[in-house]
């Protein structure tokens, strides 16, 4: 099940909405087939796993990280196909939350005879997909604020001076990251400041590049910039305020910009609730956040941090510095977002701290 679940890691970033699935075929000891999810979602994992296997799969016992699929979509139902290939059992990680599936694929492969265990590092497999759980369950996806400041939280000197905070080591962390989420998101602030690619600069993963969607309320972002000259290369969205103006619009639409209008929450700004949920709709199931301030501030104050990656080099700044989220409202401990740390790891000379949120 852990090569399953290394098979399935593969996948993140390039398989949604669906889940990023692993599969691996083993019979009298020695693997015979193993798959991942395919870019788009498809072919699934089980169904590369039997390619692979062939008439190996009789007989054979077979490891998935997601309980397979009962329904049928573009191709017919993973469970049905590994009855069909007379598999003798089936050991699952975790079952689909999807009400399409959700134990129907468990009970397709007993009724047929086919032994299934369940629970095998379901823990493991759960997190993998979190996104895509999340997205099935409450409609947005998974969001990652990452984070890479010096010791005392602080993202810039006062004058904006930023490039860098962090080593080699750290910024090719978080281009990986990039690899393995849907969307990249900034505010419009940042997008200002920094004109960034926003893009995955890997060598082997530069088709990684997620889409890339700026919080920008009055769409101030220049029709120069990158993000918006290179649109019609790396897909681009562009999430503002309903009512925006149409001209703007349609300015942006013709470079290859996707713009999202949303309502205002109470404040007048965007409502981030209602951003991610549009994103969920479109298919998105996980979101790598990269800033800036006033908006990891908004995300916090909202209690829609579902992650932190957080990058910490070994500087001081002092209150002089930019901090890494902006005030957002907290008088008492209380009221403090509350999270725990699973992994904490050095990155050249910097420091790679991963968090949930309980």
């Amino acid at each position: 099940m852990r090569a399953a679940l290394a098979l399935a890691r593969r996948g993140l970033g390039t398989v949604w909405p669906n889940p990023a699935v692993g599969c691996v075929i083993v019979r009298d000891g020695r693997v015979v087939g193993r798959g991942w999810t395919q870019p788009g979602g498809r072919p699934h994992a089980e169904t590369e796993a039997l390619a692979m296997a062939g008439a190996g799969a009789q007989g054979a016992t077979v490891y998935v990280t997601l309980e397979p699929c009962a329904h049928h979509g573009k191709t017919a139902p993973c469970a049905d196909a590994l009855v069909a290939a007379g598999v003798s059992r089936v050991v699952v990680a975790v079952q689909d939350p999807d009400p399409r599936v959700a134990g129907r694929g468990i009970d397709r492969l007993r009724v047929a005879g086919i032994p299934v265990t369940e629970g095998v590092l379901s823990a493991e497999a759960a997190e993998l997909n979190a996104g895509f759980f999340l997205r099935i369950t409450t409609g947005r996806p998974l969001v990652t604020l990452k984070l890479a400041t010096t010791l005392d939280g602080r993202i810039a000197t006062h004058t904006g001076e930023s490039r860098w905070i962090t080593g080699e080591q750290a910024r090719a962390s978080s281009h990986l990251l990039r690899a393995e989420s849907d969307a990249i998101m900034v505010g419009s602030g940042t997008a200002l400041h920094d004109d960034p690619d926003l893009t995955c600069r890997l060598p082997g993963l530069v088709e990684r590049s997620p889409v890339r969607v700026v919080v920008d309320g009055r769409l101030r972002l220049p029709l120069t910039s990158r993000l918006v000259a290179t649109a019609n290369d790396v897909p681009t969205w562009l999430l503002t305020l309903e009512g925006c103006d149409d001209n703007r619009r349609e300015a942006y639409e013709d470079a290859g910009v996707d713009v999202v209008e949303v309502s205002a929450g109470p404040d007048g700004a965007i409502d981030l609730e209602l951003a991610l949920q549009a994103l969920g709709e479109s298919g998105v199931t996980r979101v790598l956040v990269e800033g800036g301030a006033h908006l990891s501030a908004a995300l916090l104050r909202a209690g829609l941090v579902d992650r932190l990656v957080w990058f910490r080099a070994p500087r001081l700044m002092g209150g002089d510095g930019l901090p890494a989220a902006v005030s957002f409202g907290i008088d008492h401990l209380v009221q403090t977002p509350h999270f725990e740390r699973v992994e904490i790891r050095p990155v050249g000379d910097d420091v790679m701290e991963t968090y949930i949120r309980l």
